[in-house]
């Protein structure tokens, strides 16, 4: 799977993009950054921002924003979007060419957990890495967030597989990260859009289980990890 998501990003942006403009209808995502720190005149940095997600919630409220990812396609998608206050990177999570202490907010929407398909002996060092830029980046009493997937098209909120568990509890045992869980459901405007969004990204068993239960909503659990940097 860990090619798979890497030809997305490379090669299909914009269907990625509709499918995550579906996501987050009740709009739980921004009340659940502000309860670990305000945006407004936040100075944000944000790591593997993707097609602009969460760029485009943050970005009415921030004094600035600098959007990094190391896929430049996803970039481009979302810069016609966003704001010409934005600044953009492309840049590796384990070596950002951002300076140190700039951020009042880092941001990692769904990002870091994708070492754990694309690095699987070695993602605990990769993460940690990411991690500690996040950290260095953030001025002291600033907060860095960090958001993951805690299950798409499930009943309850879980880790979707061991390696992600391990990192999550990384993420608060060793690093200090407190945790939100929230509903980020996708509703989408048919059964049919509901397919034809979700299969290329999540597969045949999910889009298949769409197509069966006829489900516009499909439910999504969102973990949102949040540290206050000394």
């Amino acid at each position: 799977m860990s090619e798979h998501f890497k030809q997305i990003y490379a090669q299909r942006a914009a269907e990625y993009d509709a499918m995550v403009s579906r996501e987050d209808y009740q709009g739980n995502l921004l009340p659940a950054l502000e309860s670990f720190a305000p945006l407004a005149g936040a100075h944000v940095v944000e790591f593997g921002a993707g097609s602009g997600r969460l760029t485009r919630l943050i970005a009415p409220l921030a004094a600035s924003v600098v959007a990094c990812d190391n896929a430049p396609a996803m970039l481009a998608q979302a810069r016609p979007t966003l704001p010409a206050s934005v600044a953009y990177a492309v840049a590796d999570n384990r070596a950002m060419p951002i300076d140190s202490g700039v951020a009042d907010i880092t941001l990692a929407g769904w990002s870091f957990g994708h070492a754990t398909g694309w690095n699987p002996t070695g993602w605990a060092h990769d993460i940690a890495a990411m991690v500690s830029e996040m950290l260095r980046v953030t001025r002291s009493g600033g907060t860095a967030i960090i958001l993951e997937t805690l299950g798409t098209g499930t009943a309850d909120p879980q880790p979707p597989n061991p390696a992600l568990a391990a990192y999550y509890i990384w993420l608060e045992t060793v690093v200090g990260f407190s945790r939100r869980v929230i509903r980020t459901d996708y509703r989408f405007e048919s059964v049919e859009e509901a397919d034809r969004l979700t299969r290329f990204f999540f597969g045949d068993g999910l889009a298949d289980k769409i197509r069966q239960d006829g489900l516009t909503v499909l439910p999504e659990y969102t973990g949102v990890w949040g540290l206050t940097v000394p």
